[in-house]
């Protein structure tokens, strides 16, 4: 192994052509090992030290899947970061469940690599000063805390762009939709914050709103891109995607409150909905929200089948519907909510922006809007 202290990355791809483009992007700053196998890479840690492992999932032999166990099991302080085609986005999702940090996708973005590679890094330096803390450094215990704290934070902002870049990959399999996410979850923190939601149902309904058609990967392109009227059989198939999307994102406990909006989102007030027919207070409040805000989205937005409506239209519609499809309770808090303040979340989502959009900036929005209605 090296000696330098430059942090020590290992790059494990059956494909020569990928680890000499990873380790020729990354060995200006860091000292990077190639193995072609995951039992090379194996061997490589019972030798030395890594901070990072970065691996593809499809090897032969033992998969990178299979590897992430036996890399916590010799190292426990090594972060893995698995790098994905979009044939295998859902055992991506399965890796994070195994315990890895993040995942590239195939073609390579460089700056989100060097991006990932930087997130993924600073979070194993974080974990080891938190392991320091607990077993060597008590006397530094309200500065540790505040880094523990930075810790978390910086995890949860990694999994809110992990799950961003998969969202924005699940609408380019549905052109029509584009965007919608983004939309979505504006439209339902605003009006959770409406309602009164507590921060952690604000949080479920951030993920909820964002992954809620993230099922749809079960569903085939045949189906899910369909130019014309889809047949019943289709229909049925195509109403199991809240099923598979609460399948996804079973076991990963901080997805356990989004996961239910996933599940219910289109279960209806008055129990004509599906996949389980829930009625009234049995749907989950934060995807009786995402209903609402998902409805006023669909009215408000240009299909090819037709033109988006006015805001006039969508609330008389949601009125029309409170007490069958919505929780009339929710529509009142939509009323609620100035029409102001609905023009303005929606030409923000028409701005282009260079990145993903981001939750504060949203929250940020909502409060310039609350204080100038005062």
């Amino acid at each position: 192994m090296p000696t330098t202290a430059s942090p020590h990355i290992l790059i494990v791809d059956d494909e020569i052509e990928i680890t000499e483009i990873l380790a020729d992007l990354l060995s200006e700053e860091y000292e990077c090992l190639k193995a072609g196998s995951a039992e090379d890479a194996l061997a490589r840690l019972r030798e030395g030290q890594f901070h990072l492992v970065i691996s593809d999932i499809t090897m032969p032999g033992m998969s990178g899947l299979d590897m992430i166990p036996h890399v916590k099991e010799l190292a426990p302080d090594t972060v893995v970061v698995m790098i994905s085609g979009m044939q295998t986005v859902e055992s991506a999702i399965g890796a994070l469940r195994l315990g890895a940090f993040d995942y590239l996708m195939k073609p390579f973005d460089l700056r989100q690599v060097e991006a990932v590679v930087k997130r993924a890094l600073e979070h194993h330096d974080l974990v080891v000063a938190k392991q320091r803390y607990e077993n060597h450094l008590e006397e530094l215990v309200e500065q540790r805390t505040a880094e523990l704290d930075r810790a978390l934070n910086s995890l949860e902002g990694a999994y809110r762009t992990t799950l961003k870049a998969l969202t924005a990959a699940l609408e380019t399999r549905d052109s029509e939709t584009h965007g919608h996410s983004e939309r979505v979850v504006t439209y339902s923190l605003r009006l959770g914050r409406e309602y009164g939601l507590t921060p952690e149902e604000m949080k479920s309904l951030e993920f909820g709103s964002l992954l809620h058609d993230i099922g749809k990967i079960g569903v085939p392109d045949s189906i899910l891109r369909k130019p014309a009227k889809l047949t019943e059989e289709e229909w049925v198939r195509m109403r199991e995607h809240p099923v598979h999307g609460q399948q996804i994102l079973r076991g990963i406990e901080f997805l356990q409150g989004a996961s239910r909006v996933v599940a219910q989102h289109h279960e209806q007030w008055d129990g004509t909905g599906y996949p389980l027919g829930l009625r009234g207070e049995q749907i989950d409040i934060c995807a009786r929200i995402f209903s609402v805000a998902d409805a006023f989205d669909a009215i408000t937005s240009d299909r090819v089948y037709r033109r988006r409506k006015p805001y006039e239209a969508a609330a008389q519609e949601l009125d029309d519907w409170a007490g069958r499809q919505f929780d009339p309770k929710v529509v009142e808090a939509f009323h609620r909510v100035p029409k102001e303040d609905w023009e303005v979340l929606h030409r923000q989502s028409l701005m282009p922006k260079h990145d993903q959009f981001d939750v504060r900036e949203i929250m940020q929005t909502m409060e310039a809007l609350e204080l100038a209605a005062r």
